[in-house]
């Protein structure tokens, strides 16, 4: 018999993601088609934009796949929003890049007044991983979506923009181009994310970043260990109070984090130990709850091991959750039957397989919507090399084309259905309206 390698971990049982891709697979048979009440644009503009949107099919595959072979991390995106900028003015569109004191934010509008939708385009990669979170595909998408329906603009009046957003993954480019005013004018927005579904509504969590650093006092820990406060000691007490926390939460909140310092020598009292977390939930108000509670594990584990504690919050700007607006949800619906895909409805695909995204703070700001469409097999996981790979295959150029009709699509029904923008402006009044968003950091 096998001795088993102390050297190596054990593997994860995968028995319940098993279990848990069946239950899956049966919910997605069993699932109802989304409706929408309103007819949208008239068939004539929704025929020619459709026929627009495929026309562009194969300048967006190739945008797609160029930006797929040179990832580029956020704030440093400068090939990328070049690549979408001339593709746009070699179809006569003019692009602004620069905006919102971002050196690789882009906007590009069509119309002067009138109600105005907003496009968005994503295009950075993750480090050592490249777009392994897919958006090359947001990009393109984003790209075609406003082309095409900026040729219906003048038919259906109002304004219609792209706008490309930097550093998603963790850079909070949004929430740095809203606080410099993009959006003022601007009344809703929309984009889609690849994934293992296609999904009208999934939620998003609110994310915020919290540096815990303990003080010590740093002596010999054999000679004279009590003449020393250790602060590797209050960080542990810090992790392991984090981790009782953890029972007590909902199923939907997360809380992860590792040691970044623990001391230099075993023979001295760490003066200096400390911890990054990240710590993400559901709602604004249970997010801004939970930050308080770490900030109070912190202050008792100092308290209790004579330490003192800085608490570093946010570098970069937070992120909340996504405030879900059904009624343009079940436009976009609706417009992926033309290109024989029908998302899911909330609730199908699990809501614990996710992540957080910046795009939240914006739909506390006015109606957003945030679909996902199907590049993977269900098991891929985001940020995987297995998602990069698909991202840049030929599910994922079927996902530019596709996605970029059903952004499209949105865009005009939007702009030339007075009635459904009212039941989208009503349902996001009805959810609170705009929120004051920094207050629930700063």
């Amino acid at each position: 018999m096998c001795e088993p390698d102390a050297t190596r971990p054990s593997p994860p049982d995968d028995s319940y993601l098993r279990s848990l891709t069946a239950a899956t697979e049966r919910a997605v048979r069993e699932a109802d088609a989304i409706t929408s009440e309103h007819a949208g644009a008239p068939e004539d503009v929704r025929a020619a934009v459709l026929a627009a949107a495929r026309e562009y099919g194969d300048d967006l595959v190739a945008l797609s796949q160029d930006l797929h072979a040179h990832p580029e991390e956020g704030y440093a995106e400068h090939r990328s929003v070049r690549a979408v900028a001339t593709l746009l003015e070699r179809h006569g569109h003019s692009a602004e890049i620069g905006v919102g004191g971002l050196d690789t934010a882009l906007i590009a509008t069509r119309g002067t007044e009138g109600p105005h939708i907003a496009v968005l385009a994503e295009y950075d990669a993750l480090p050592g991983l490249g777009h392994a979170c897919g958006h090359n595909i947001i990009c393109a998408t984003g790209v075609g979506g406003f082309l095409a329906a900026a040729m219906a603009q003048e038919r259906v009046g109002g304004r219609v923009s792209l706008i490309g957003t930097p550093a998603e993954e963790g850079g909070g480019g949004k929430e740095k181009m809203a606080r410099a005013g993009v959006f003022d004018d601007v009344d809703a927005v929309i984009m889609l994310h690849p994934f293992t579904h296609d999904l009208a509504l999934h939620p998003f969590l609110g994310r915020r970043q919290v540096e815990m650093v303990f003080h010590g006092v740093a002596s010999h820990a054999a000679a004279q260990p009590f003449m020393g406060r250790n602060a590797l000691d209050a960080a542990v007490a810090a992790y392991q109070g984090i981790a009782a926390l953890r029972q007590h939460l909902p199923s939907s909140d997360r809380l992860h984090g590792i040691f970044t310092d623990g001391g230099a020598r075993p023979n001295v009292v760490p003066e200096r130990a400390a911890l990054l977390f990240y710590v993400r939930s559901a709602a604004p108000e249970t997010l801004r709850d939970l930050a308080a509670r770490m900030t109070e594990i912190a202050h008792g584990a100092a308290a209790m091991t004579g330490c003192g504690v800085e608490m570093h919050w946010d570098p970069l700007p937070a992120y909340l959750p996504i405030r879900f607006n059904h009624a343009l949800a079940a436009r976009w619906a609706v417009n992926q039957e033309p290109v024989d895909r029908r998302p899911l409805p909330p609730g199908v695909v699990p809501d614990f397989l996710t992540g957080s995204t910046d795009l939240g703070n914006l739909s506390y700001r006015m109606p957003a919507i945030h679909p996902m469409i199907a590049v993977s097999d269900p098991t891929v996981a985001l940020h995987t090399t297995a998602f990069a790979e698909a991202a840049g295959g030929p599910a994922g150029d079927l996902a530019v084309r596709d996605g970029a009709v059903g952004l499209a699509l949105t865009a005009v029904d939007y702009l030339a259905d007075a009635g459904l923008r009212e039941a989208v402006h009503t349902e996001f009044a009805a959810a609170g309206g705009p929120l004051d968003v920094p207050m629930f950091f700063d």
